[in-house]
C-alpha cells in the first residue's frame, strides 16, 4: 500500500493562515514544495488546486513532468473550502468541470471534489443531496471523457450514510469517495464504521489523526485538532486494513489542517512522523 501527502499540510506556509495560527516566518512557494517532494520518500501527492499559481498548459505540463520524474502517483484536489456550496453555486460547477482538464494535464487519474462544507452543515441535507446529484452527474460525463475518477470528500458536512447515498445515486465508476478519516470524527460519525460502508468506493484518502483541544468550544470544527498519525483517537491502522481488504489502489495521503497546540508551527515534523507511522502500519499489514 502506497504512502503520500496532500499539499494542504502546508497551507499556513502557502499563505492560508487560520485566525488562531501564527504567520509563517517565510512563505512556501508551490515550486519549492514540488522541488522538496523527494525529501519525504513517498509514493504519491495530492495537489490542492487552490495553491497552484497558474493553470496555463505550459505550466501544468511542467508540473506533470516533475511528478513523472519523481515517479509519484497523484490526485488533483479541487473544491477548498466550500466546493459546490451544497449545490447552490452553479459557477463553482463550471469551475469544477474546467479543472477536470487541469487534472488531466498533470496526469491525475483521480480528482478530489467537494460538494458542501461545514458552512452549510446545518442546512437541509436532502435538498443539498438532490442538487449535488444533478451537478455531479454533469461533472461525471466530462470526467468520463478524460478517464478521471471524481472522489467526493466529506468536508465536515455529510455523514457516511449520506456520502454513500450520493455515490449510489450517481452510480458510476467515475464517481467515488475521498475518505477523510478526521472529518468523519468531526461530524461525530465513527471512522471505522464509515470506512466499512464506503471502502468499496474509495479512490483517494486524507489520513488525519485528531485529539480534542482543551478550552476550545466543542462545536468548533477544530475542537478536534491534528496530531501525528498514531497519537490521536483514530485507528488509522484498522482503516488501512479495511482498504487493503478491498484492494485499494490509491495511496494513503497524510493531511493536516489545524495543528493541535502541542504541535504549533511544526507542520514538517508532524508530516514526517505521520509518514513513518503509515509506513510501519503498511508493513504490518503486508508482512503480519
Amino acid at each position: 500500500m502506497k504512502i503520500g501527502i496532500d499539499s494542504y499540510c502546508f497551507h499556513r506556509l502557502f499563505g492560508e493562515v487560520y485566525p488562531m495560527q501564527d504567520e509563517p516566518d517565510q512563505r512556501l512557494s508551490f515550486e519549492t514544495f514540488l522541488a522538496q517532494l523527494d525529501e519525504f520518500e513517498i509514493d504519491g501527492v495530492s495537489l490542492e488546486s487552490c495553491f497552484i499559481p497558474r493553470f496555463n498548459p505550459e505550466y501544468l505540463k511542467a508540473v506533470k513532468q516533475q511528478l513523472d520524474n519523481l515517479g509519484l502517483d497523484r490526485v488533483y484536489a479541487w473544491g477548498h473550502p466550500d466546493g459546490l456550496e451544497g449545490g447552490k453555486n452553479l459557477k463553482a460547477l463550471d469551475e469544477l468541470i474546467e479543472h477536470i482538464e487541469y487534472a488531466h494535464q498533470i496526469g491525475a487519474s483521480v480528482m478530489r471534489v467537494v460538494g458542501s462544507s461545514l458552512q452549510f452543515r446545518f442546512e437541509d441535507h436532502r435538498k443539498q443531496l438532490d442538487l449535488l446529484t444533478e451537478q455531479f452527474e454533469q461533472a461525471v460525463k466530462v470526467a468520463k471523457k478524460y478517464d478521471i475518477k471524481l472522489a467526493v470528500e466529506n468536508h465536515i458536512d455529510f455523514n457516511a450514510e449520506e456520502i454513500l447515498e450520493l455515490v449510489k445515486r450517481i452510480d458510476s465508476k467515475y464517481f467515488g469517495v475521498n475518505f477523510d478519516t478526521g472529518n468523519f470524527l468531526r461530524v461525530l460519525d465513527d471512522p471505522i464504521q464509515a470506512m466499512q460502508k464506503l471502502a468499496p468506493y474509495v479512490y483517494a484518502t486524507h489520513i488525519k489523526d485528531l485529539l480534542p483541544v482543551k478550552g476550545v468550544p466543542v462545536n468548533e470544527w477544530y475542537f478536534f485538532s491534528c496530531v501525528p498519525t498514531g497519537e490521536g483517537l483514530i485507528d488509522n491502522a484498522a482503516l488501512a486494513r479495511i482498504l487493503q481488504a478491498q484492494d485499494y489502489q490509491g495511496f494513503l495521503a497524510v493531511e493536516i489542517d489545524c495543528l493541535h497546540p502541542k504541535y504549533t508551527n511544526r507542520e514538517r515534523e508532524v508530516v514526517n512522523q505521520s509518514i513513518e507511522t503509515l509506513k510501519h502500519i503498511t508493513k504490518q499489514i503486508i508482512y503480519g
